[in-house]
């Protein structure tokens, strides 16, 4: 674990104004997406440096850790079975303990050696015990939604859950990392499966996001989770689907991993890359994966969609820009009649189906091949005008926030077409990027702020954590080559005044040590 003191070290300031340099002689990372062993019982951490003695507590992080079972192997980082890490910080010295996720997933294939359960991008091939009839028939079988919650670790009512995007998580012990109890979210609400990126609002109430499904296609649902529990049993009692939006093709809905959320609204953003549901129901019986049911049709617009936290109501103001892809939102707050939404966004959403073991185990130029025919990923800002009506004039410029080039033109009372403003400078073309955002959440979600960090991407993975001022559009980076970060977590030091008085968390992993 490194723990760096913010504000991050400056990183020279290499101008690039046209498009991207292409990047060769990248290092191999294969041994980052290998199998490794777990850590069930706490082992003392060497620590170089100093860690600030008021950094008291857990680092939680949870991601795949096993890549086949027997002879049979994943094809996507998305399928590794789930793997818990708990590094524990007191007095300036850390522990860490790693534990499996127990999940039906992981037990069925431990159980007979072999991948008896379908994930994102790896297809289960039928019990070669049956006989041919009866490998026939199980072509026909509805495939059963994974429950290798690898996501990410996430609180309601108290208590951790690890999720991914199904309709299961589990809770765990958040000390021994042992797991607890298998949570189904169909079994409380109408909902086929939720997002691993809850948003908090300071009274502890949760908000989610997940889809349904019926005949007639897709819903996406808008979910709240009331923030105390009933009892000492209690997991999702209470959780509320608050409305539901219809996509623009209730058969080829929008595939979303997060959402925004500010004060009065969640938001959220219809993407492109689309999900072909007669595909996706049909995979087994063509002995296709999961994921070749989704695709990417740039031809088709990007939409936010506006939902009243307190009165569920659907704005009926669609705010359109073009094709674009957004896996995590870095903020959300309204000022003066505008909504700002950032978010980290990539003019291509292809990526997600680049992501192949395969392809992260490759090296040479085959590996520089594969990165630089990926697009890049970066902050920028939407100004949505709140206060649309009959009376909004047409065909002109709705934002007249000082400072900000992002446009909103009005082209009908229910349609906004908007254009972003970069939050950045030329020099984040230099570190590949930014991915992975964090901020001071507990103080500045849903409200103005001036900082966030992230991961900067010259590799597949991050190889730099940057921190960016919105104040100028200025970074401060950390790198060292041949380290590879984690998504950075900020915390704050006691007794804060100012936004950036902490520290980042982030996890670094080295490939020539693993």
């Amino acid at each position: 674990v490194c723990a760096v003191r913010v504000p991050l070290f400056k990183v020279g300031n290499n101008q690039q104004t046209n498009g991207f340099k292409e990047l060769h002689g990248l290092q191999c990372i294969a041994p980052l997406v290998q199998t490794v062993e777990e850590t069930p019982e706490p082992i003392p951490a060497r620590v170089k440096g100093t860690i600030p003695t008021w950094i008291k507590g857990s680092l939680l992080r949870n991601g795949p850790g096993k890549f086949e079972f027997g002879n049979q192997h994943y094809n996507h980082w998305f399928d590794g079975m789930a793997l818990m890490h708990r590094f524990q910080i007191m007095d300036g010295q850390v522990t860490y303990r790693s534990r499996f996720l127990r999940s039906d997933s992981y037990n069925q294939n431990s159980e007979r050696n072999r991948i008896m359960v379908s994930e994102f991008g790896t297809l289960a091939f039928p019990d070669p015990c049956k006989n041919i009839f009866q490998r026939f028939l199980s072509r026909f079988e509805k495939i059963k939604p994974t429950d290798n919650a690898s996501v990410s670790f996430i609180k309601y009512k108290g208590d951790y859950y690890v999720s991914t995007e199904t309709n299961f998580m589990h809770k765990v012990d958040a000390e021994t990392l042992e797991t607890k109890q298998k949570v189904d979210w169909s079994k409380f609400i109408a909902v086929n499966g939720a997002t691993a990126h809850p948003h908090i609002d300071p009274d502890g109430t949760a908000y989610n996001m997940g889809n349904s499904y019926d005949q007639k296609g897709v819903l996406y649902n808008i979910i709240s989770v009331p923030p105390a529990k009933e009892g000492p049993n209690d997991t999702l009692k209470g959780a509320k689907v608050l409305c539901s939006i219809s996509p623009t093709d209730r058969t080829r809905p929008s595939y979303y991993h997060s959402f925004a959320m500010s004060e009065n609204y969640v938001v959220f953003i219809e993407q492109p890359i689309k999900m072909n549901l007669l595909k996706m129901a049909t995979c087994k019986l063509r002995g296709k994966n999961f994921n070749s049911g989704i695709y990417w049709d740039p031809n088709q617009e990007t939409v936010f969609h506006l939902v009243n936290k307190q009165t569920g109501m659907v704005s009926p103001v669609k705010y359109h820009t073009k094709a674009l892809s957004t896996f995590h939102q870095i903020n959300a707050f309204e000022e003066a009649g505008f909504l700002m939404v950032d978010m980290c966004c990539s003019d291509d959403g292809q990526a997600i189906n680049t992501f192949l073991i395969q392809n992260l185990r490759k090296s040479g130029e085959a590996l520089d091949k594969v990165y630089n025919s990926l697009a890049r990923t970066f902050p920028r800002r939407f100004v949505l005008p709140l206060n649309i009506t009959s009376d909004t004039p047409l065909d002109q410029n709705l934002n007249t926030r000082p400072n900000s080039s992002a446009t909103a033109v009005c082209h009908s009372k229910d349609k906004v077409f908007c254009t972003f403003e970069d939050l950045h400078s030329d020099d984040l073309l230099d570190y590949g990027g930014l991915e992975f955002p964090h901020i001071h959440y507990n103080r500045f979600n849903t409200k103005p702020y001036r900082y966030f960090y992230g991961c900067g991407f010259r590799h597949l993975v991050g190889d730099s954590l940057i921190k960016m001022d919105l104040d100028g559009k200025k970074l401060k980076v950390w790198y060292q080559p041949g380290l590879y970060p984690s998504e950075p977590v900020f915390v704050p030091s006691p007794d804060a005044t100012e936004e950036d008085d902490g520290v980042i968390l982030s996890v670094i992993l080295k490939p020539t040590e693993v």
